[in-house]
Formats: structure tokens, C-alpha cells, sequence
């Protein structure tokens, strides 16, 4: 027997509407505000029940990977059939190439405009 149900997994960013914009434009899901009285939250409806919030949040420090200064604490990660065409797509929107590819075939890092890593992971990687 489960405690609880999964609600969501939220995000610290400097703007909230801006970062949510980015991230509905990889994953194609609706953005919602569940409460008009709090702009600097910002969630994207996912199918399926999944949703990712954006809280905008103020000295906003954006983490460093793989470096432990400021540790990332946590990606996500989006599996594409295609990663240069899934790369491609998400440098036309805004996200930036890391530097550091562990591994190129299989999946790799960005980060997001607030500096958030995250990863395209090619379909055949897919856990």
C-alpha cells in the first residue's frame, strides 16, 4: 500500500511563464496556473497524469553539472527517436549544448534557458 500518489516534480527558475513556455514547446503538453493569485507558479499538464511546475523564485542560482558547487539535484530527461534532430529542435528554442557529453550515442545534456540540465536520450536508450 502507497503513502501517497505522485503529484508533480516542480523547478526552481527565475521566470516561471518563460521557463514553462520552453519546456511546452519540447514536450508539445497545455500549461495551466491552478492559482491566478500565484503568477510565479506555472505547471504544464502532461498526458498520462505526469506535470512539471515551475516556481519563480527570487536570487534564482542556476545549478552547475557536473561540478558540486551548485549541484544540479536534479534533470529530466526526454527520449527522442532521432537525437540530432531532437538537438536541433532544442537549440531552435533556446537550450544550449553542454560542453560535457558522457555519452553522445546514447543521449545528451543541455541545459534549459534558467541553466538546468537536461537530456535527450535516443529511443533505443530508453529505459
Amino acid at each position: 500500500m502507497s503513502i501517497a500518489r505522485f503529484q508533480l516534480v516542480a523547478m526552481d527558475c527565475p521566470d516561471a511563464p518563460a521557463l514553462a513556455r520552453f519546456y511546452a514547446a519540447i514536450t508539445g503538453w497545455s500549461e495551466t496556473t491552478p492559482h491566478d493569485d500565484y503568477p510565479e507558479w506555472v505547471q504544464l499538464a502532461g498526458d498520462g497524469g505526469a506535470t512539471i511546475a515551475f516556481q519563480q523564485v527570487e536570487g534564482f542560482r542556476a545549478p552547475q553539472w557536473p561540478g558540486q558547487e551548485h549541484p544540479q539535484q536534479l534533470h529530466l530527461d526526454f527520449t527522442v527517436p532521432d537525437l540530432d534532430a531532437g538537438e536541433r529542435d532544442v537549440l531552435a528554442i533556446g537550450a544550449v549544448k553542454h560542453e560535457i557529453q558522457p555519452s553522445p550515442e546514447a543521449f545528451r545534456v543541455y541545459l534549459d534557458p534558467a541553466g538546468h540540465p537536461f537530456c535527450l536520450v535516443h529511443e533505443r536508450y530508453d529505459a
